[in-house]
Order: structure tokens, then sequence, then C-alpha cells
């Protein structure tokens, strides 16, 4: 099988020759560290090959933004302020955000203030940012028209990826803050997921034009370690209506409906899984393992829901011995189960040496098929 055949045999949860080799994403600091432990470095050098990754057989379209709005123009990240330990930035999203110096990875940064905090800082601040006919957000899309179009016709999966409703309504106004405003400015949030609705549509709309969408693909992080952050019923009210509309938008747009819908939210997915099946989504990601989520598990309950990632990140720095024996209670399984991409449940973290990475992808490799 090529990458194109076995992403469409995995997704549709068809017998594949292996599972797809891929990773979550790799810090940059478990790099810097891996390189000091002896991995090859240079700018050219090919990590797929050294890590035995495929290549890949989903081309996105990626201009909605992921763990952020998709401003535009985009907002700089500025430091405001410096003290010996620590860095107070104005980020991406427009939050002033209190981080360890020199560190963006391995702990939670203490948000001071979000870029919503009522209707003014909506209608002056952020609304302008999303509007979809600044010329400045279609920079670029000549050369992305001409790729999609390629891939489309070379049978790639065509993905639409971007924030989730979610994730959009949490950067804006805090994980706390939105608690507070579903209850106390309900008529707010619709006008914010309304923009969510509308720059969605035109992207998706615009690209339509010369390819089909096979699959969405929203980050949502809609979950902390005991499940969901707000109510169920919050998300068929404010978060539901909006992806439906997005769907038969994107359906009224093509000949071939949309096949596949993704989610991936850290934290605890058990209450997420029914819950968001009530609006199409059959994939899920990354099922993080400290949270309580298993793979196998959940792969039992759910013998339908294409699953990527499980594979906990933690063992990875324990050493061969726990590698081995984690991998054997899991992928072996999730081989004959199939509609399982494995890869670490987040990011690969620095606390794992190179010498483990290494035997990781070693005996998966053994193992997925």
């Amino acid at each position: 099988m090529d990458a194109r055949e076995r992403t469409w045999a995995t997704y549709e949860l068809k017998p594949v020759d292996h599972l797809i080799r891929r990773e979550f994403y790799i810090w940059g600091e478990a790099y810097e560290r891996w390189k000091k432990e002896g991995m090859p470095a240079g700018a050219d050098y090919d990590y797929n090959r050294l890590f035995g990754f495929d290549p890949g057989g989903v081309v996105s379209i990626c201009r909605l933004g992921w763990c952020e709005p998709a401003f535009c123009p985009a907002i700089k990240p500025t430091v405001l302020e410096t003290g010996d330990d620590y860095e107070i930035v104005r980020d991406e999203a427009g939050r002033v955000v209190r981080f360890f110096k020199g560190r963006r990875h391995g702990f939670m940064p203490t948000y001071l203030k979000h870029a919503v905090t009522c209707e003014k800082d909506w209608q002056e601040g952020v609304l302008p940012l999303l509007n979809p006919k600044t010329p400045q957000r279609w920079e670029g899309a000549d050369k992305e028209i001409e790729t999609l179009k390629d891939a489309s016709r070379d049978n790639y999966m065509v993905s639409l990826n971007g924030i989730g409703a979610y994730m959009y309504l949490r950067a804006l106004v805090g994980p706390e803050e939105i608690c507070y405003m579903f209850v106390d400015d309900p008529g707010l949030i619709h006008k914010m997921m309304q923009a969510w609705l509308d720059l969605a549509d035109a992207v998706s709309a615009f690209f339509q034009k010369y390819v089909a969408i096979d699959k969405i693909f929203f980050g949502e992080d809609i979950c902390y370690n005991h499940g969901l952050l707000i109510s169920p019923d919050m998300v068929r009210r404010f978060i539901f209506p909006y992806y439906r509309q997005l769907v038969i938008n994107i359906n009224s747009r093509q000949a071939r409906p949309l096949k596949f819908f993704e989610v991936d939210t850290d934290g605890n997915c058990d209450e997420v899984i029914d819950l968001y099946r009530e609006v199409g989504m059959n994939v899920m990601s990354p099922f993080e393992v400290a949270a309580g989520n298993d793979v196998v598990a959940i792969a039992r309950k759910y013998p339908d829901l294409v699953m990527s990632g499980g594979i906990d990140k933690r063992v990875l720095a324990d050493g061969p011995e726990a590698i081995d024996n984690y991998l054997g209670k899991v992928i072996p399984f999730m081989v004959k189960r199939g509609g399982y991409i494995p890869t670490c449940d987040h990011g690969v973290p620095d606390n794992v040496s190179y010498a483990s990475y290494m035997h990781y992808r070693k005996r998966i490799m053994e193992l997925d098929h």
C-alpha cells in the first residue's frame, strides 16, 4: 500500500499492510536533547526516514487557526514585562500571559487577561480580525489551490482543519470566564459563534470551488482530567448548531458528502464521544492516558470510531522494558481491530531520551502489522 491507500483504508476501517506511522508532534526541546545524545542533525536531514514515519496521505486546508483563532492581520506576540524568572507576553490570541522565562512547554501558563471581556472588546478589538473579506487573508491562495487540485486528483484525502468552536471561545474569553458568559451574556456567545461559522464557511467555500472536502478536523480541547469543561446542554446550545450548519453548507457545495468529522481534545473524553457523535464525529484524537483514557477499552466500546493517539508519552521516559510491556498491551489488539493510528497522546517531551524514542519507534514498527 502507498500512503494514500493506507490512509483511506484506515479511515474506512479496512485492513492495512501496517498501521500509519507518524507522530503527534515532538517538542523542539526534545530535538535539542537528542542532538546532544547522538541524533543526526542538519537542516536537510530526513527525520521522517530516521523515525520511520510514512509520507502523508492527507492534504490539509489550514486557514482557520488551531489552538488560537485565525486572526488577520495576525497579532505579533509582544513581551510586555520581564522579571528574573518570568515574562508577561501579549500572545497571538490577544491574551496577556505569564510564562517562565525562556520556556513555553511543560507547564500551564498563567492567563492574566483574555481578548474578550465584554461586547466592546468583541466589536472593536476582535471581530475585525475575523473578517473573511480581508484581502490579506487570501495571500498565497493560488499556490495552495494548485497543490490541493494535484493532491485531490492523486487521491489524497482533503481535510479542512481549524480551531474548534469551544477552543475558539475558550481562547477568546478564557475557560472559567466563558462559563459565566454562557449564562450572563448568551447573546454575545452567539455573535462570536456566528463569526466563527462565517469564517469557516468562507474558507471552505473558497477552496470548494476547486476540490471536494473529505474531512473536517477541529482542535477542540473541551475536556479536563475528569470530563467535559462545560455541560452537554451548553455544548448542544452554543456549539452544535454551528457545526451542523457548517456541515450542511459544505455538503451543499459538493457532489459527495463529507466522510469524516475529527475532533481533537485533551483530557478525559468519555463524555465527548457519544455527545459529539450527535453531530457526526467519527474520528477522534489523541486520547491522553494521564487523564484516564484507555484506547483499547474505548476501541472495544466504539468499534466504528477511527482513533489516533493513546500511547502514553510518560512510558517513553521509562526505558525499553516499560515501552515493550506497554506496546504489547495496545498495538496487537489495535492492529486486529483496525481504524487506528498509533501516536503519543500529546507531544513527545524532553524527558524522553533519544535511545528510548528510537527503541519505541523500532518496537512499534515490529508490532504494527
